[in-house]
């Protein structure tokens, strides 16, 4: 498996929740998923998952996956224009670490162009149109980056260290959809 350069975050590296999703689908958990970054995910380089470790070609350590527990936390639905409006005060539009990330990078239109804003109780909303292909990665990805800017400031870039989802099966990222 590898991480296509199209799917980056910060320069050089994967979007983490994308290559979260990536990780997981291939280490075949179908019930709720931990993945866990252990160096930022390299572009274009074949990774091979054994025993729930991804490793690179040198066979350094870049990901651990392992069951989760049950994941039964439930975000309230937020309604579209409240989600418009948070997305209108997006501060990546501003001032953004990473403006090329593939999911909420400002400099990407062919990215999923996920613009998460605050809303007052201090968790970010954004409208979102799914591309037409979906997989597991692209929902990984959808839940990363509106996660990370809710706790982003000015000057305090902030990446994705561990998450846990429910990972469907599918072939590949590249060529299925659920």
């Amino acid at each position: 498996m590898l991480i296509e350069s199209r799917y980056n975050g910060p320069p050089g590296s994967g979007n983490g929740g994308w290559s979260a999703g990536v990780f997981a689908t291939a280490a075949g958990g179908t019930a709720p998923v931990e993945v866990t970054l252990r160096r930022p995910p390299p572009l274009d380089i074949e990774l091979t998952v054994v025993d729930g470790e991804v490793r690179d070609p040198a066979g350094e350590l870049v990901a651990e996956v392992h069951p989760a527990g049950p994941i039964d936390a439930v975000v309230p639905p937020v309604e579209r224009d409240t989600a418009v409006a948070a997305a209108a005060r997006y501060p990546g539009l501003v001032e953004h670490p990473f403006p090329g990330c593939y999911v909420c990078g400002p400099q990407r239109a062919d990215g999923l162009r996920i613009f998460p804003g605050r809303l007052p109780d201090g968790r970010t909303a954004a409208p979102f149109r799914a591309p037409e292909r979906v997989c597991a990665a692209t929902v990984w990805a959808a839940l990363d980056c509106p996660g990370g800017w809710t706790v982003l400031a000015p000057g305090r870039p902030y990446l994705l260290g561990r998450i846990a989802a429910v990972a469907p099966r599918y072939r590949s990222p590249a060529t299925s959809a659920w």
